[in-house]
């Protein structure tokens, strides 16, 4: 107790810090587990101070993940490879960083959360497709997806039975076309507007593309009945 009261007067201004046996009590596990998910890198290394080991609560964050995950029936191989993506992903700087959307809101989540929205389809590879896409990135323990409307619409695709990998590649062939009417609207309006004006037009542009999109849909679904 007194070591730790020391080490807590040490350090006023850092974050909260636990011990192993403190850690392993808050995340509702023993030291035994804690220790095993170390080794299997599930968490990453302490900070050490000689033989003494630090946490802190990103390594608590990260256990009560795992607890989500196990409970969603992930194994902890597939949780490590979706640690591993997530430290390999895109930071949240990067992502936002051409601007934050002017229309569209980003959405914060943790990996738990968007477990749940993606039930049984968060994998590795999902993970990749959206962060090379740009959809998700990274804040420490959260992930943020830079479009709430396009969250909500891909999620409730999976939720219809379409598998979330089909998704993503129908989002890249869409990105493919959404670039190349963006091009053409912007040099439709920087020839008879200037450019302070394309944020105030660009409801027009979308206008257009959304009511072009519902009469092809028109068209394909007559074709089919």
């Amino acid at each position: 107790m007194a070591e730790d009261a020391e080490h807590s007067e040490a350090h006023p201004q850092a974050r909260r810090e636990y011990r192993m046996e403190e850690l392993a009590r808050l995340a509702g596990i023993t030291v035994r587990t804690l220790r095993f998910y170390r080794e299997r890198k599930l968490i990453p290394p302490p900070r050490r101070e000689g033989r003494i080991a630090w946490y802190d609560d990103h390594h608590l964050a990260r256990l009560r993940t795992i607890a989500a995950l196990l409970e969603r029936g992930h194994t902890l191989s597939g949780i490590a490879e979706l640690a591993e993506a997530l430290d390999q992903g895109r930071d949240v700087a990067d992502l936002l960083g051409v601007g934050t959307p002017t229309e569209e809101e980003p959405v914060r989540l943790t990996p738990e959360e968007l477990a749940a929205r993606f039930e049984g389809e968060v994998t590795p590879e999902n993970l990749a497709a959206a962060m090379e896409l740009g959809y998700l990135g990274t804040d420490g323990d959260e992930i943020v997806h830079i479009s709430r409307r396009l969250l909500d619409v891909s999620s409730a695709m999976v939720r219809e039975g379409i598998p979330l990998a089909e998704v993503l590649t129908a989002a890249a062939r869409v990105r493919e076309h959404a670039d190349a009417l963006a091009e053409l609207f912007t040099d439709l309006i920087l020839r008879h507007a200037p450019e302070e004006d394309l944020h105030r037009l660009r409801p027009l542009a979308r206008s257009v593309v959304e009511a072009e999109l519902s009469l092809a849909l028109d068209r394909r679904i007559s074709k089919r009945d």
